[in-house]
């Protein structure tokens, strides 16, 4: 077993997403000691506060991961310059009742890919204010704006040539931030 358990949180269910592909190469550019598991988030129901006092399997599931992993990373593309609907869903299911909130404390990171040539930034800005509310420390740099090119991955699935070397940085980045809150 690895030392550190990363919980990914990509933001896209589509089964085709830059977004998923681009969490499937992150796994393969992680330290040894590191484990990557995306999360399943499109099973949970929608947040209803009424729900808090009996929570779905899904929820009670997602909650349990999130408490397992020593880091976060959310992989999210960008819908109408903010986060899906989909992932903040998640967050909210995993940040309640208040005061219960699974996320604090645990260190992330925020990535993300579009086509747009500004990448996922709005996105992840509008991802990092809800994060700091719920007392997610969150890499703040290197940040990632990936835009979606034919040649961002190859046909492995890996991180292509152009973008190896910065996602690689990345990722160390990334990984020095988890140990960081470890130690």
């Amino acid at each position: 077993m690895s030392e550190f358990q990363i919980a990914v949180i990509v933001g896209s269910l589509r089964r085709d997403s830059f977004n998923r592909k681009l969490a499937n190469a992150m796994v393969r550019l992680a330290p040894a000691d590191f484990t990557l598991k995306q999360i399943q988030i499109g099973d949970l129901p929608l947040y209803n506060q009424d729900d808090d006092a009996n929570p779905a399997a899904a929820v009670l599931r997602l909650k349990s991961e999130i408490v397992q992993s020593q880091g976060l990373l959310f992989v999210t593309p960008e819908y109408n310059r903010s986060i899906p609907g989909v992932l903040k869903n998640a967050i909210d299911h995993a940040s309640r009742p208040y005061g219960k909130s699974v996320w604090a404390g645990k260190p992330a990171g925020v990535i993300g890919v579009s086509v747009g040539a500004i990448g996922t930034s709005m996105a992840q800005q509008h991802l990092r204010n809800i994060l700091a509310y719920l007392d997610v420390p969150t890499l703040a740099q290197p940040e990632a704006f990936i835009q979606a090119k034919d040649d961002l991955f190859d046909a492995s699935g890996n991180v292509g040539p152009a973008s190896v070397v910065f996602m690689q940085e990345w990722m160390t980045a990334y990984a020095a931030w988890v140990r960081l809150f470890a130690a």
